[in-house]
């Protein structure tokens, strides 16, 4: 019996847009469900501030998944900022945004088997979103728990020019990771998304959102690359 799935969505992304992919899960045997954010959920987090809403709506669809699977495991897949944002989930550190007073701590390491990644910026130089990735990177670096595997999704579909039709993906990329000229999925460059010890996986022609038009990482095309790798 496949382990139950929680997919969590990508910033300012509402869990409708996952539909087809949860469905998809679903027709595989993986009992699934989306973590059920609406587009303004996350105005409370803008301007850098604590993610903390979010991750609270992720732990009570992670209990919800448990208790309808009766499990004691599941597969979390993170998209985008759903990917860093679960790695401050599985943690055991106070995590205490600014401007906050009472920090919040999950420790869902042992209730997560597989964190499955999709174009997530495990990187930044924006200065908006450097604060949470410097907590989750200075805290736990790379594929951190060793009781967690870690699988972690790029697309190589757009390379980073000054140019009209690559502009958006040069500016996305030098944000992330200081350099404008390379391969990623239109918004996340490779070596953003990738991990160092996580299982890395780069899928040609995939684009960042589920709302591009073409295919991008929840597509039935990009799908059956990665979903073998859940346990």
């Amino acid at each position: 019996m496949p382990l139950p799935t929680v997919i969590l969505p990508g910033y300012l992304e509402s869990a409708i847009a996952y539909h087809q992919l949860q469905q998809s899960l679903q027709q595989m045997g993986f009992p699934t469900l989306t973590v059920p954010l609406r587009r303004r959920d996350w105005i409370v987090t803008l301007g850098g501030r604590p993610v903390t809403p979010i991750v609270r709506l992720l732990d009570r669809t992670v209990k919800q998944a448990l208790q309808q699977s009766n499990a004691s495991q599941i597969n979390l897949i993170g998209h985008s900022a759903g990917g860093w944002i679960s790695r401050i989930y599985l943690g055991d550190k106070p995590y205490l945004g600014r401007g906050k007073l009472q920090p919040s701590l999950w420790q869902a390491h042992s209730l997560v088997a597989t964190l499955m990644t999709l174009g997530t910026p495990h990187m930044s130089q924006e200065r908006w979103t450097r604060w949470n990735l410097d907590f989750v990177n200075n805290n736990y670096p790379g594929a951190f728990y060793q009781n967690v595997r870690y699988v972690c999704v790029a697309g190589k579909t757009i390379f980073g020019e000054r140019r009209r039709g690559s502009w958006l993906a040069y500016s996305s990329y030098q944000l992330t990771c200081g350099k404008g000229n390379t391969w990623g999925d239109g918004i996340t460059p490779i070596e953003a998304a990738h991990l160092e010890g996580a299982e890395n996986i780069v899928i040609e022609g995939v684009k960042h959102s589920p709302r591009s038009p073409g295919v991008w990482y929840g597509s039935p095309e990009a799908l059956k690359v990665w979903v073998k790798y859940l346990v």
